[in-house]
């Protein structure tokens, strides 16, 4: 079995390429000339120099595999142009490469995002059916992805996953909070509720998504399958890192002037204007439960147990 995995240097895809590789997979990783191979380099896989955003450097990767995984994304950018070129016209261009070298391909997983959905207006975790209404460019253009990956189904056989926050070790994003927490002071901007998903949760799913064939044409919500309040993520963090936290009141409509000073003072970072449109909004959450019917999938990891090892490979790799 071959499988093409894009956005493998990156945090989740370099797990999704650990596990393809433990599975047996024959693995291809498309990396663009700055990459970061730290986590890949030593692993058994072929290296394939492309670019998402550059059509023409992606028929060499494409051909002569079975499953392509396609991670490759910004989650945060300085400017939209970034994130449409990217998350859009690199999406479009890669759909396009398999039509023209392996339209026979077995499966071709997009790998999306709740915030491409946005968050639930009722308190009411989302289904797959609802009406999607993203609040940030970042779900905006992984929506629009996902549109350009659904009007190939009848081409493909594709299959989009929308995952809530990931994390879990190698992950800078939620790392960031980690570190509010063990500082002492974390901002709390009130009362919410959220989805989250271990990574290897996640990879185990992304991976079913593709050798089931329930899941073909399909578009799958997937988390540990548990609601969690804001008090609860701080609780579950405060207790891996042995620290408990003032918790130090913003009101909401304060949270745009933090990310326009976060961005001034540390360029792109996951608090930033983006960000915060997101942040606004009380409830990001959503029901798993056809991924659990159709797919067989069971999350094993909760937040108090993932927080833990989360916070433990922070610790050994001295980013906490």
């Amino acid at each position: 079995m071959k499988a093409l995995v894009t956005g493998a240097t990156g945090f989740i895809g370099s797990h999704l390429v650990d596990a393809l590789v433990r599975e047996g997979f024959d693995v291809t990783c498309l990396v663009r000339g700055t990459s970061k191979l730290h986590y890949i380099e030593d692993l058994p896989v072929r290296l394939v120099r492309g670019d998402c955003t550059e059509k023409e450097s992606l028929s060499a990767a494409v051909k002569d595999v079975d499953y392509i995984f396609h991670l490759a994304g910004l989650t945060k950018a300085c400017c939209e142009a970034d994130s449409f070129g990217v998350n859009v016209k690199g999406t479009d261009n890669i759909l396009k490469a398999v039509l023209e070298y392996n339209p026979g391909i077995r499966r071709f997983v997009y790998l999306s995002s709740l915030a491409a959905a946005g968050p639930s207006a009722d308190g009411e975790p989302l289904k797959e059916d609802c009406t999607a209404a993203p609040v940030s460019v970042y779900g905006k253009t992984k929506l629009e992805g996902e549109r350009i990956v659904y009007g190939c189904r009848e081409k493909l056989p594709v299959t989009i996953i929308r995952p809530p926050a990931v994390y879990g070790p190698r992950d800078r994003d939620v790392l960031v909070f980690f570190r509010m927490v063990k500082s002492g002071v974390i901002p709390y901007w009130g009362k919410g509720s959220y989805s989250f998903l271990y990574v290897e949760d996640l990879i185990h799913g992304i991976i079913l998504s593709a050798s089931d064939e329930n899941a073909q044409g399909e578009i799958f919500f997937m988390s540990d399958g548990n609601i969690y309040s804001t008090d609860d993520i701080i609780d579950a963090i405060s207790e891996a890192v042995q620290k408990r936290p003032v918790r130090l009141s913003i009101p909401r409509f304060v949270m745009p002037v933090l990310g326009f000073i976060s961005e001034r003072i540390k360029g792109v970072s996951i608090i930033n204007s983006d960000k915060i449109r997101e942040m606004r909004h009380s409830h990001w959450i959503c029901d798993t439960s056809k991924a659990m019917a159709k797919l067989k999938f069971e999350p094993k990891v909760k937040m108090k147990e993932g927080a833990k090892w989360t916070a433990d490979w922070y610790r050994i790799h001295q980013w906490l």
